[in-house]
């Protein structure tokens, strides 16, 4: 065969045949298709369809040394193959042609062998060393300042972390038995321990730096690894070394903190009961104090008094254990009391049962199980006493004489563990959202039956909207949670009732957020998110639980709405609704302004972006469901009903408004947070993103703001068509965007983000 240069009739050719020829499953139908066009081509000499018709002879195929030539003449063509081009093989010929000679026409009858034998580029690209031109996202924007504002001051806390992740140790597999799974985290776990990240929020004096936001940031990191590790670290360091450390006193630091951290004595956090769940207040195990003895009884009363999936229940040796503390025969209500429930030889303590909870939807490398206290005596030292003491005399004494107070009290300083799930929700939808984003930044389906190549995932508006809005929630909601745990770890803020509220219901809208986008991302990812090796199954079985742990989001929302309704100045009980009712009477009174017409109609894209807008939709939303729930409840009691039924009544009335508030407050703190950006590049692209957060919500709410005449028909289209704009104005930075969620690329190991 011929191996020198070739006219231009043949090298227009050379391309096509050496991507047919490379699989060496050259088929009569593809050579039917090439011969045909071939022949029909008048650009084709005698000589030129001599040579490519012997090219097409399955007996007699091109040699090795043909094939490399060919390749050869390709590669130092000094031409880029361009993916969305209508017709990239063609036109890379025809771009071959042009460096060759003079004259180099469009050839249609490649066009037609191209589409007939359906060529992609990504059917031919690993052949060629050329440079090919992808274009499938802008780099306007730089995704390390992005990450760089989302870290603010954990920067180098970040960082660091981040440099150690790249460990070994966290590399992911699959592990199919949950006993080999738990090994490995609890190595994991040890591994960070070492590194000082389990003391992080401890005083300095036990190892620590006093800094629980850069704990809850690097928490949410963890989920980039595993969520299973994540959830460990958790239990050990901030459930049970923040019970000691938030609730015990100076004696409890001394003897367990510093081994806490080092993760030499490793603990579980026995709060939760079968038979209460969330209700808190309920549990049934009592600690009752024996004079006799000067020693506290830990006791499991009834059959489903136990205490339920507690996280490291299978290689801890002691547990925070909250019960009913009774003192002289009268219950002072729930306290945590230190409870060892093994020995030195890891064998569970006398009167302690533990079972193994066994496989759950995910998390398998957490070791959670039940445990029954029976008649299992500790020393009076052992109760956490920050907030409720018994003196040597045998008297129970507290600073907080009110028993509810107190006890409000004890579980406020416990908040920033739900706002840790929530983080860790959060970067489970992150790393969710970046493998999906990079899929579809690659994965094509479909085209318009005229290019060749197919459309990119990316590019079609339906899977813009599906995933484009949820990578701006990411947004909102990280600026959200640093905000709110930097205001909660403030030593200045003395009274956290409105912090706690706050977070029940932030809590509350972004685990249920994460789980939501999640799901999608699976969907978006077709078969392939389904496959373990991609991870968003893990991601699936792990964050699911997020929406129960920490407490029941739709009792965390009651709780959350409570606290709007109380104004945060009173704890919302049936004793407390007459006072809850006086502080709401200026509301309920004050009539909520008329709507103006003009802006129920305005449809001005100007309007519609702007934060002050967005603000008055769901300022009004939050205020007149306060206003109407309030009523609602106020005419119950006027009937004569308890009050407790007449919030059984109001529920899911609580529920929505739970969630305006959280909606709410979520997007003021990210406004705000925008206008403190000092360069005005990425400032003008954290605000897009702030509009399409606010109009995507305005969107989902439509019904409710119809009902009410607050917006009409008109505003509706207009607000639904504004977020299908943006997420496609969006579409050029959308993978700037996801590796702005600064996840290290070893953390994105599965094979469709790659």
């Amino acid at each position: 065969m011929k191996t020198n240069n070739y006219s231009a009739g043949i090298l227009q050719y050379i391309p096509f045949f050496y991507v047919i020829w490379s699989d060496d499953l050259l088929s009569y139908s593809e050579i039917s298709v090439v011969k045909n066009a071939i022949e029909q081509d008048d650009t084709v000499t005698k000589e030129d369809y001599k040579y490519l018709t012997q090219c097409l002879d399955k007996k007699n195929p091109p040699s090795n040394n043909e094939l490399k030539h060919w390749k050869n003449t390709i590669d130092n063509s000094n031409v880029k193959l361009v993916e969305n081009d209508t017709y990239p093989l063609s036109t890379f010929s025809q771009k071959m042609i042009c460096h060759h000679f003079a004259a180099c026409p469009f050839n249609t009858h490649l066009k037609e062998i191209e589409i007939n034998l359906g060529i992609q580029p990504n059917h031919y690209n690993h052949l060629f060393e050329i440079e090919i031109d992808k274009e499938i996202t802008s780099n306007f924007y730089d995704s390390n300042e992005i990450d760089t504002i989302l870290k603010g001051a954990q920067t180098k806390v970040i960082d660091e972390f981040r440099k150690d992740l790249k460990n070994p140790i966290f590399n992911w597999q699959t592990r199919r038995t949950k006993e080999a799974f738990r090994t490995h985290v609890l190595k994991q776990i040890a591994f960070l321990a070492e590194k000082g990240y389990g003391a992080m929020a401890f005083p300095e004096v036990y190892g620590g730096t006093e800094n629980m936001p850069g704990y809850a940031a690097i928490f949410e990191n963890m989920m980039f690894v595993d969520g299973s590790m994540a959830v460990k670290f958790g239990v050990q360091f901030g459930l049970f070394g923040g019970s000691i450390q938030k609730l015990g006193t100076k004696k409890h630091h001394d003897l367990y903190l510093s081994a806490t951290g080092k993760a030499n004595l490793l603990g579980s956090f026995a709060m939760t009961e079968t038979g209460h769940g969330s209700n808190v207040r309920g549990i049934k195990t009592t600690a009752t104090y024996d004079e006799k003895t000067d020693s506290i009884v830990i006791h499991t009363p009834g059959k489903n008094d136990n205490k339920e999936y507690i996280g490291n229940a299978l290689d801890s040796t002691m547990a925070s254990v909250f019960a009913q503390l009774i003192v002289k025969g009268k219950n002072q209500g729930v306290h945590a009391i230190l409870v060892p429930i093994r020995d030195k030889n890891h064998q569970l303590m006398a009167g302690v049962t533990i079972e193994d909870n066994g496989y759950k939807l995910g998390l398998n490398g957490v070791d959670n199980g039940k445990i029954w206290f029976h008649q299992v005596r500790v020393p009076r030292e052992n109760l956490l006493n920050k907030y409720g003491d018994i003196t040597p005399e045998g008297n129970y004494h507290s600073a907080i004489e009110n028993p509810s107070k107190r006890f409000f009290t004890m579980l406020g300083t416990l908040v920033g563990g739900r706002i840790c799930v929530a983080r860790a929700g959060l970067g489970g939808a992150k790393k969710a959202l970046a493998i999906a984003v990079k899929h579809a930044l690659k994965r094509r389906q479909f085209n318009d039956s005229i290019k060749i190549q197919e459309d990119l995932l990316m590019d079609y508006p339906s899977h813009q909207l599906r995933l484009t809005p949820a990578v701006a929630s990411c947004f909102v909601y990280d600026v959200t949670l640093t905000h709110i745990m930097k205001t909660y770890s403030d030593p200045n803020l003395v009274d956290k009732r409105k912090i706690e509220t706050q977070v029940a219901g932030l809590k509350s809208i972004i685990t249920w957020f994460a789980n939501d986008t999640i799901q999608e991302c699976r969907e978006a990812c077709g078969g392939k998110g389904y496959l373990l090796e991609n991870q968003i199954a893990d991601l699936k079985g792990d964050v699911d639980i997020f929406t129960t742990f920490e407490g029941d989001n739709h009792v965390l929302l009651q709780l959350a709405a409570k606290g709007v309704l109380s104004d945060f100045k009173s704890e919302f009980n049936s004793a407390g609704f007459t006072a809850v009712l006086k502080l709401l009477g200026a509301r309920i009174s004050d009539k909520l302004n008329t709507i103006n017409p003009a802006y129920t109609n305005n449809v001005d894209k100007d309007h519609l972006y702007n934060p002050k807008f967005h603000k008055h939709a769901f300022n009004f939303r939050t205020r007149r469901l306060t206003y109407t729930v309030a009523m609602r409840i106020r005419d119950y009691v006027k009937k004569g009903i308890p009050a407790y039924q007449a919030f059984l009544k109001v529920q899911t009335h609580l529920l929505a408004l739970g969630k305006a508030y959280s909606i709410e407050l979520a997007y003021t703190i990210f406004d705000d947070f925008t206008a403190t950006i000092s360069d005005d590049k990425n400032k003008a692209l954290f605000k897009k993103l702030g509009v399409l957060y606010a109009l995507h919500h305005l969107r989902k709410d439509a019904t409710w703001y119809l009902e009410q005449g607050y917006i009409n028909g008109t505003k509706s289209k207009a607000i639904r068509q504004r977020v299908e704009r943006l997420s496609t104005e969006l579409r050029p930075h959308i993978g700037v965007l996801v590796d702005g969620f600064g996840i290290p690329e070893h953390c994105l190991e599965a094979p469709i983000a790659n």
